[in-house]
């Protein structure tokens, strides 16, 4: 060593029986042509600092409303465990490998500083830490709580202001705590590689073990790991696990040489295989049993200002925040939705058909399932998007629900007085009178007399609100919303939560009755929850309640607010359920208890739909090409194995939606529907078939005018 690294290491000594902190007093500066000394401790102000420490990121789970996992996200992955939750030989370990002398000395090394002061002079340069494991734990802190690359980089860059810095935080953290809560912290906080952030995440990932149970060898392979986790990281293949083989040795051998365990003990230890499991670690959307919930769930935190004024606080609070969050997801509910999808769709099919479960009353959604798995591999047929929502959930542009809209035209037949008998005739073609039949809610006018409108299904003549449902005669609800508006029936659409599935403005078209809007499963089962719920539309509901990492709670509840009347909402469900009785379900069969729907077959078979509920569940079901519905048409298809020449509502989805409610239901008690007020909606009016109308002086019904709180 030269005279002048003798006289710092003398200089270092006296300061010590001075009672002094040694590595502050002899901190050299690297500079020019030589090297400086401050020798004075006044003029380093080694004062113990307080050191703010937010807690580490850590595992968000989430779970179903029974206390099933459903997923994991994470920006790091990290469950924090207290001291006694951590085997005694993994704190062994890492004491002996990282700073042996740990319990014994303060908020430094000085023999470890030293020994790096003098290394470091030799060298000219930072070239050895002699960090302890205090020092280790405050610049992880920094380290994690850098929110710019600037901080980062100040955080672990290789300067004696940084030492220093590390110096008056480890002696404010020294003072905080005790030694046992300073090493539980760091053993928390530090990165073991594979992926794996904290003692218990790394037992888990490297060992399938909690840290609890971490045997000798495996508590030393750990502890060797943090000193470089990326050059050691086993995941990255054998060159990266001969490395950390090596590195486990080492850190045996120092224990041995410690007395910490005996020699026949590490000789023992040395000769068992690495044993890396690379258990998968849980978490994220792609590799979820329930995948659109998942994602569901995740754009429902990130695009809600409830959970954060910001998308960075929501996404910090996501992936960081170690919540736990409970959700409406019913595994039983979603399970039946599964198997009745898998039962009529295959995933290898071209079209895609996917399926929500909504509760009347509540709005929470109890299932999200579809035909495809989830995911980015083309090869495998796999959808990466959230076909079952809108593109604010991390869906796409959705499907056009066809004939499932003709429920809002009757609602608003109901709203201005129509009984359920009334009626009018029903072309075998409709073609608007003038350009000026419809308007829109701005008061444009629209109406096209070029264009005629045809019927898929039903045959023309006198139809009722029941029989004109029933059959889902086109020409009878371009003739009904002539009646009662355009404007008032996108009205009535609105009130009961309908918007695009990609988040655009509503068209309003003479034919919005026909379901002209691509919308999305989760959007339409929840306005069919509303009809069920007499007339109370509640938003779509994925989350119940979340608790912190402190264990503090937030309940969320449903919102919600009357959109119907509960007569009109009585009536609707009178006309609905006669659609399994007969009309176009009726070959398909109902349920073992009160249930009503509405088919929904796009022009050319473009897409497919059912939309129904029960007074406990509701359910909509779509099906389509997402490829592009327009260009790939339900027609000339073979869906399950079996080849339809053209597929409608009652094809594919009725029957899955059937299956799903039986199974879903099993075991709910039956609950009926209100009784239609008869006085109210029985018979006909003005409306009736001409040989039908009433005589002259009859009283006519009063007007019910549409719902004046319609969301805009």
């Amino acid at each position: 060593m030269s005279r002048r690294g003798t006289n710092i290491l003398r200089l270092a000594a006296a300061g010590t029986a001075a009672g002094l902190v040694v590595a502050a007093i002899a901190v050299p500066a690297v500079g020019g042509a030589g090297l400086g000394f401050v020798t004075a401790a006044g003029e380093v102000d080694l004062k113990p600092l307080d050191l703010t420490e937010p807690p580490p990121a850590e595992v968000t789970i989430v779970r179903d409303a029974k206390g099933g996992e459903i997923a994991r996200f994470y920006e790091e992955y990290r469950e924090i465990v207290g001291f006694d939750e951590i085997a005694a030989t993994m704190k062994t370990a890492i004491v002996a490998i990282e700073d042996f002398r740990f319990y014994e000395h303060g908020a430094i090394d000085i023999e470890g500083t030293l020994r790096a002061l003098a290394t470091n002079l030799q060298s000219g340069k930072v070239s050895q830490g002699g960090s302890s494991i205090t020092q280790q734990y405050v610049k992880q802190v920094l380290l994690n709580s850098a929110d710019t690359e600037e901080e980062r980089n100040a955080a672990v860059e290789a300067s004696y202001a940084r030492k220093l810095n590390e110096l008056r935080y480890a002696m404010g953290i020294e003072e905080k705590y005790t030694k046992d809560e300073i090493l539980a912290k760091y053993l928390n906080i530090a990165y073991f590689g594979a992926s794996a952030y904290g003692v218990e995440a790394a037992a888990r990932r490297f060992f399938g073990v909690s840290a609890a149970d971490l045997t000798l060898p495996q508590a030393a392979t750990l502890a060797g790991a943090v000193q470089d986790p990326n050059a050691t990281d086993p995941n990255l293949g054998r060159q990266q696990r001969e490395r950390l083989l090596q590195r486990r040795n080492v850190v045996l051998d120092r224990m041995a040489e410690l007395g910490r365990i005996t020699e026949a003990e590490a000789a023992k230890a040395k000769a068992t295989k690495l044993g890396y499991k690379g258990t998968r670690i849980p978490g994220g959307c792609e590799s979820n049993e329930h995948p659109y919930f998942c994602l569901y769930v995740r754009h429902e935190i990130l695009g809600n200002p409830d959970f954060g004024r910001t998308a960075k606080a929501r996404l910090a609070m996501l992936n960081r925040g170690g919540l736990t969050i409970t959700t409406t997801l019913d595994p039983a509910m979603q399970a039946a939705a599964d198997r009745a999808l898998k039962r009529y769709v295959h995933p290898s099919d071209a079209p895609v058909a996917s399926q929500a479960l909504v509760q009347p009353g509540t709005g929470a959604i109890k299932a999200m399932a579809a035909s495809r798995r989830y995911g980015t591999n083309a090869a495998k047929n796999e959808i990466s998007y959230n076909v079952v929502a809108n593109t604010a959930h991390g869906g796409g542009i959705g499907f056009q629900p066809g004939s499932t809209f003709k429920t809002f035209t009757l609602i608003t037949a109901l709203q201005q007085g129509m009984k359920l008998d009334d009626g009018l005739a029903a072309g075998a073609g409709y073609r608007a009178p003038a350009y000026s039949t419809f308007k829109t809610c701005k008061g444009q006018n629209i109406g096209d007399p070029t264009h005629t409108v045809t019927n898929d299904e039903g045959s023309p003549g006198w139809k009722t609100l029941r029989t004109g449902t029933w059959d889902s005669v086109n020409t009878f609800f371009m003739e009904l919303e002539e009646r009662v508006g355009l404007c008032e029936t996108v009205k009535t659409a609105k009130s009961l939560g309908i918007r695009r599935a990609d988040g655009k403005k509503l068209q309003e078209y003479e034919t919005f009755t026909l379901g002209i809007n691509e919308a999305d499963p989760v959007t339409v089962a929840t306005a069919y929850a509303a009809i069920a719920a007499r007339g109370t539309y509640c938003a779509p509901l994925a989350i119940s309640r979340i608790t912190d990492r402190d264990g503090r709670t937030t309940r969320y509840r449903p919102k919600c607010r009357q959109a119907l009347d509960p007569g009109i909402a009585d009536a609707t469900a009178e006309v609905l359920s006669g659609v399994f009785t007969e009309g176009t379900m009726s070959g398909v069969g109902g349920l073992d208890r009160d249930a009503a729907g509405k088919t929904g077959t796009t022009d050319d078979y473009a897409s497919a739909w059912f939309a129904g509920f029960t007074p406990d569940l509701a359910g909509a079901v779509s099906l389509g090409d997402p490829r592009g519905s327009q260009r790939h048409k339900l027609t000339g298809v073979t869906i399950g194995g079996r080849y339809y020449g053209s597929v409608q509502g009652a094809s594919i989805p009725g029957p899955i939606w059937r299956d799903t409610m039986m199974s879903a239901l099993r075991g709910v008690p039956a609950t009926p529907f209100t009784a239609v007020d008869e006085a109210r909606f029985g018979g006909c009016s003005e409306n009736c078939r001409p040989d039908e109308k009433p005589e002259e002086g009859e009283a006519t019904p009063e007007v019910t005018l549409p719902p004046e709180d319609v969301l805009e």
